[in-house]
């Protein structure tokens, strides 16, 4: 029971840790007031994702080529990005953000973990160990890490002027998003 618990756990940890899905987490707490509601669409999204993954390991891959799910990922981060880069003034961007902070979490972990190494790496776990326990234990440790995301891009939010934070964040969203279509050229 231990190690269906504390292998998955450390593992799934150590991989997200500065993943592309805890940084988009950072830079969308960095732009909402309303952190709890972010954090529950992540973790919503994590639920759905890992779970899934869990439930049904790589299947998902099979139905959909891994390459679609790559592309709309790298849309969604760079249409993040272009939003807020956009100069919509700051009422625009508060709205944007902070009125939708659980769909624009959701949205972006939603659509970005599929396929990603964590979830893979979940849906590997559950064919050795208590699937239940790895869900358990993957959700935790996407919950701490979470967590330190919100609460990190709270503080960068409080000491860094927000035109800043949102150039930052604007580029850094078309950046991951350009990664996925790197993503793409490699495997060709």
């Amino acid at each position: 029971m231990i190690p269906d618990l504390l292998i998955p756990f450390l593992t799934i940890g150590l991989a997200e840790l500065g993943d592309k899905t805890q940084l988009s987490v950072l830079l969308l707490s960095s732009k909402t007031k309303k952190h709890l509601e972010l954090l529950l669409g992540v973790m919503a999204a994590f639920l759905i994702t890992d779970g899934m993954a869990i439930l049904i390991g790589s299947w998902i891959t099979s139905i959909v080529p891994m390459a679609w799910i790559k592309i709309v990922s790298g849309v969604i981060f760079i249409v993040f990005g272009i939003l807020t880069l956009k100069d919509t003034g700051e009422e625009g961007r508060d709205k944007l953000y902070s009125s939708n902070a659980f769909i624009a979490g959701f949205v972006m972990i939603f659509l970005t973990e599929w396929g990603d190494k964590t979830q893979i790496a979940a849906a590997l776990f559950a064919t050795k160990y208590h699937p239940l326990l790895v869900l358990i234990s993957t959700l935790a440790a996407l919950t701490i890490l979470s967590v330190t995301a919100v609460y990190l891009g709270k503080f960068i939010a409080e000491k860094i002027d927000k035109k800043i934070i949102s150039k930052i964040a604007g580029v850094l969203f078309i950046l991951i998003g350009a990664s996925f279509f790197l993503f793409l050229l490699k495997k060709s």
